[in-house]
């Protein structure tokens, strides 16, 4: 099958490109970029041995969608593009309504123009809002508290007036809860841009070094161990749910709800426990005073996917913290950087007694994101210098689009020397 997958470089997007490729299908992705990285789709193509087609495009525009549909005639439609910031949301609600809403209404008249009516939606747990008891079915009644639930609340209800006006749209629209993990390569994963929103990326960046320590808001919740308890699933049991409800869509027509989980809880502190296990090393963390608006705890009822698709998660916690350190070690500062084959991460001290030599390389395909890209190393090796004592940091330029970060000894903190070995032929 031809599928057309908005979003497809972000985290949850690409670990399901990845899927559908692996599957057989054939696959073009369309994305802005905006909050990702096309790097993250050339190491999908390697893991599949096979690489989907690429469109630099934004959802709302229907020109450049019509372009992608005329060019790749997509039999489906795999919907993540949006903006997905909670916090972010309440404080430029407008952007989440014209990304997210307007976005999808682009999309679904491209969609109709073209004669594409399958779509499986990306939604979210946020519908269920904060009075519905635990466990979350699907038949509960909705009411999203935040404008980033709401756009997806409203997505669904638009979604669900085209299946009523229309018996030839297959809809299906996918709760899921808090993905996290990774590819088990360590070659995809989350990159969030900023300070990470979600708790498992946050303690993975405080184990890299990036953070100094995790807040844990609230130690006094009616929970066994007073912290927050949550529903976590590995993003490659969502990926593959996702595929899951496609295959599904392609025998039953008509708008269907599922949720996407685990069916249990999982509270902070025991997720920090087993990314400690994973980690090998202690990772600190703080407790401090409760976070406005967060619920004690919610979890999915994911029986309805289990028996109308065969679905059910299959990825224990252990796994998922084991995966995504494996991506976080291998790519301490995301998709822009990597370290050098072998080494290890050591922007905190303690990981190791005998520390290797601490040095990225940046690469990056044009100036904008080559720019961002060694702005970032810079940062985190300015950091590093200062946790180390070392006195400055040095940048080589080894070719018109590859340079070098790594910690001087020489060069006296302060200053940011650049070297150019590329006119050397290096």
């Amino acid at each position: 099958m031809r599928i057309l997958v908005t979003g497809g470089t972000g985290y949850i997007g690409s670990h399901t490109v990845l899927t559908l490729l692996e599957a057989g299908h054939d696959v073009v992705v369309v994305d802005n970029l905006s909050n990702s990285s096309e790097e993250a789709l050339r190491r999908v193509g390697e893991l599949a041995g096979r690489e989907a087609a690429f469109v630099r495009a934004d959802i709302t525009d229907e020109a450049a969608l019509d372009a992608a549909f005329a060019e790749h005639a997509p039999e489906a439609v795999i919907h993540f593009a949006g903006l997905k910031a909670v916090g972010e949301s309440v404080t430029i609600p407008l952007d989440y309504y014209f990304n997210n809403v307007a976005g999808t209404i682009a999309l679904l008249r491209t969609m109709e123009r073209h004669a594409v009516r399958t779509i499986v939606f990306s939604s979210s747990a946020t519908v269920y809002g904060e009075h519905n008891p635990t466990p979350y079915v699907e038949k509960m009644e909705i009411g999203a508290m935040n404008p980033y639930g709401r756009t997806k609340e409203q997505i669904e209800d638009i979604l669900t007036d085209l299946g009523a006006s229309d018996p030839a749209w297959r809809i299906a629209l996918l709760r899921y809860f808090n993905p996290v993990g990774a590819h088990p390569s360590g070659r995809i994963g989350e990159d969030p841009q900023g300070i990470p929103n979600n708790l498992v990326p946050f303690i993975a960046q405080v184990a890299v070094g990036r953070r100094e320590k995790l807040m844990v808001f609230g130690g006094d919740y009616d929970t066994p161990d007073g912290t927050c308890l949550r529903d976590y699933i590995h993003v490659m049991d969502l990926a593959e749910g996702h595929a899951a409800a496609l295959h599904y869509l392609q025998g039953h027509d008509g708008v269907h709800r599922w949720n996407l989980g685990s069916g249990h809880g999982t509270s902070v502190l025991q997720m920090h426990a087993a990314f400690e296990k994973a980690v090998g090393s202690p990772i600190p963390y703080e407790i401090a005073p409760r976070r406005a608006g967060d619920l004690p705890a919610f979890w999915a009822d994911p029986s309805a996917a289990l028996a109308d698709l065969g679905w059910s998660t299959t990825r224990t916690v252990e796994a998922m913290c084991e995966d995504h350190w494996r991506w976080q070690k291998n790519n301490p500062m995301g998709y822009a950087l990597s370290l050098e084959a072998g080494e290890e991460p050591q922007a905190r001290p303690s990981m190791s007694p005998h520390p290797a030599p601490y040095r990225i390389d940046v690469t990056a395909g044009d100036p904008p994101s080559l720019e961002q890209a060694l702005n970032r190393a810079v940062e985190a090796a300015i950091a590093q210098a200062l946790m180390e004592g070392t006195r400055g940091v040095l940048v080589t330029r080894r070719s018109p689009c590859t340079y070098t970060v790594e910690l001087s000894r020489i060069v006296p903190f302060g200053t940011t020397l650049e070297r150019d070995e590329s006119v050397q032929g290096r």
